[in-house]
């Protein structure tokens, strides 16, 4: 799915990663975060509710990853790579599909993220042909997935 990051006057795309993770973030769009830097290679800022952490792990990044700790109440946009290794766990929630550089301004942005008009109708016919009907359960479309 494909969302929208504004901050600066830019709109900067990213598309979300296919998992439970991903699809609890989108449950909480739109949202407006102010981030911060940390060791001047990520801006973090608070999601509005935790997420649950469910799903796989990582330690690894690229410059574009937009992350959550596990479990944690913080989105992360990781835009420079220091060869430093990140502790702890945290899930991969998506990616930035162009101009991550706009997140290495000095100071506190402010960040809207939202699903742009049109992506919300396609990701739910997806989420619909692919879902849990197909096993007999019950389909979700545009709900938290546990």
């Amino acid at each position: 799915m494909k969302v929208h990051l504004k901050l600066n006057g830019r709109v900067i795309p990213a598309t979300l990663a296919d998992n439970p993770v991903a699809q609890e973030f989108v449950a909480m769009l739109p949202l407006t975060l102010t981030m911060h830097d940390l060791f001047r290679r990520e801006k973090f800022g608070p999601l509005p509710a935790p997420i649950s952490g469910t799903g796989t792990r990582s330690q690894a990044y690229e410059v574009g990853d937009m992350i959550c700790w596990a479990p944690g109440p913080d989105l992360a946009i990781l835009y420079r790579q220091d060869g430093q290794a990140i502790s702890g766990g945290f899930h991969v929630l998506g990616r930035i599909d162009a101009g991550v550089e706009a997140f290495a301004a000095p100071g506190p942005i402010e960040v809207t993220i939202e699903v742009p008009a049109g992506a919300v109708d396609q990701a739910a016919l997806a989420a619909a042909a692919r879902g849990p009907r197909a096993r007999g359960g019950p389909a979700v479309i545009g709900g938290r997935c546990s």
